[in-house]
């Protein structure tokens, strides 16, 4: 919603926030390649949108595919002598970069929030994820190793070794943009392997500061960061024949056209993170006002739901239904929505033009079906800037159409009621996604049940959203392929080889 809306925090005057966004990120962006920062090699370049204000605030390179054949041969090229560097010494790089982010964490949480939109207060917190993910991955050096396996002959042996591919394509989205910059170059870069990190064209800054940080701490060619659109710089990361080895986290649409599009070009290893349309069930005998916080931390307004494992299908048993639905829209409506350079907002804008559009349309879709009520949030109004409130639609009689089966990647949740766990299990696992679900009972019974039952690779039980470290996240079906955040993502970025000897 536009400024003045009901609800909305009375905003700082839009040119005086635009003028600090200016004033933070209006300088000169290069892109890291082969150890030095450069412009794109054509000299082009792209805007930089406050989506505060929707102002131009700047301008970063827009690369090439020039340029990624740049970063690519400098990766190839240093890719020897980081495989063969101890991975003792690699995980002590690994933890000079997480001192530097830490050091200049106030900087990138600002540069975050101006370039995505998300408050500051949960920018600053993305820092210190990425410093912690950082530091538990350098922790875990000693942990790649192969296996010894038993054979007939007592004269001979056979072994594993864990070795790197050479070079990884990585390919981090908008939402949490240091975050996953820094936190998925970590386990590739530990594993042996250098790296070319191509960020969302949306929220690119922070990667390039990260590049600019990292210069002395690795060796020329062992980080690259590329930036520029996906037809530009993503669809030739990964096609590229020196770039064996890609790791994706976005939608599952680009997903799809990433697998096509490496398989143009070769057989590649590649694993995805994508999104989904997840479940938060709400069972009777749940603890009723844990299971509405756990519903709205779930929603990850504070991203304005921005989060591919957001919990955006709620289901609540009938017997409370109407109840949880009222209590849930009155502390959706107490979120502060406004200037995300404001300590007191909870809520900002979504990321860009087209995603304020997309998510949009969504609601008018909701709004123009007689079988959804809208309850809190709605239309958003025109103004400055990308707001949309948290939005509540609620189906009583029964969960259909768009709402409840499309990833939405905005602030809005739809609500439906069940009357039994057989039925509830049937639409938590009716659509062809499953990376996170929630289920919130005091039954132990219901919980281990729905554990078994439910199809997800990531489910909380009388919780929601936060990860753990080394707790493996990862969706099924259509949400992706391979696991992240754990030793597996280590592994995932290394080759085995079988060694047989014969005495």
């Amino acid at each position: 919603m536009g400024k003045g809306v009901a609800g909305m925090e009375a905003m700082t005057p839009e040119t005086s926030s635009t003028s600090r966004a200016v004033a933070l990120v209006d300088r000169h962006w290069r892109m890291l390649i082969d150890g030095e920062l450069r412009d794109a090699r054509d000299g082009q370049t792209m805007p930089v949108v406050f989506p505060a204000s929707g102002a131009v605030v700047g301008h970063l390179p827009s690369g090439s595919g020039f340029d990624v054949d740049d970063a690519a041969q400098a990766a190839k090229t240093a890719s020897f002598s980081w495989a063969a560097t101890s991975v003792a010494e690699r995980a002590s790089r690994l933890l000079a970069l997480s001192d530097v982010v830490e050091q200049n964490g106030d900087e990138l949480a600002w540069i975050d929030t101006i370039d995505n939109g998300s408050p500051i207060a949960v920018m600053r917190n993305d820092y210190v994820l990425a410093v912690e993910l950082l530091r538990y991955f350098a922790g875990l050096a000693l942990q790649i190793r192969g296996e010894t396996i038993p054979v007939p002959a007592r004269d001979a042996l056979d072994f594993t070794l864990r070795e790197p591919f050479g070079v990884v394509g990585r390919l981090v989205p908008f939402n949490h943009p240091l975050m996953f910059a820094a936190s998925r170059i970590a386990a590739p870069l530990l594993a042996g392997n250098s790296v070319v990190l191509k960020p969302s064209e949306q929220t690119s800054l922070s990667a390039l500061r990260m590049g600019e940080l990292a210069v002395e701490i690795f060796p020329r060619g062992v980080l690259n960061v590329v930036t520029g659109t996906g037809t530009g710089v993503g669809e030739p990361l990964v096609s590229h024949p020196d770039v064996p080895r890609i790791g994706f986290t976005g939608s599952e649409a680009v997903g799809r056209r990433i697998l096509r599009r490496a398989a143009d070009s070769g057989v590649k290893t590649i694993t995805l993170e994508l999104g989904g349309k997840n479940p938060v069930i709400v069972f009777a005998d749940a603890d009723f006002d844990e299971a509405v916080d756990g519903v709205v931390r779930g929603m990850n307004f504070r991203w304005q739901g921005q989060s591919c494992g957001s919990t955006s299908r709620l289901f609540v048993h009938r017997s409370i239904f109407q109840r949880f639905i009222g209590e849930l829209a009155h502390r959706m409506q107490a979120l502060r929505v406004g200037d995300p350079m404001l300590l007191s907002t909870d809520v900002g804008p979504v990321v860009s033009e087209v995603q304020f559009n997309k998510v949009k349309q969504f609601i008018e879709l909701g709004l123009s079906d007689p079988e959804l009520e809208l309850v809190t949030g709605g239309r958003p109004e025109d103004g400055p800037g990308f707001f949309i409130s948290p939005t509540l639609f609620s189906a009583v009689g029964g969960a259909h159409g768009d709402l409840f089966s499309e990833e939405i990647f905005g602030p809005v949740l739809v609500a439906a009621p069940f009357d039994d766990y057989g039925g509830v299990i049937r639409l938590a696992n009716s659509l062809p996604s499953g990376l996170t679900a929630s289920v919130w009972t005091t039954n132990l019974h219901t919980a281990l049940a729905a554990a078994r039952d439910i199809q997800t690779g990531y489910l909380w039980v009388n919780w929601s959203s936060e990860h753990i470290a080394g707790a493996s996240f990862g969706g099924v079906k259509n949400s992706g392929i391979g696991r992240e955040e754990s030793l597996e993502e280590i592994e995932s970025y290394t080759q085995q080889k079988n060694v047989y000897i014969k005495f």
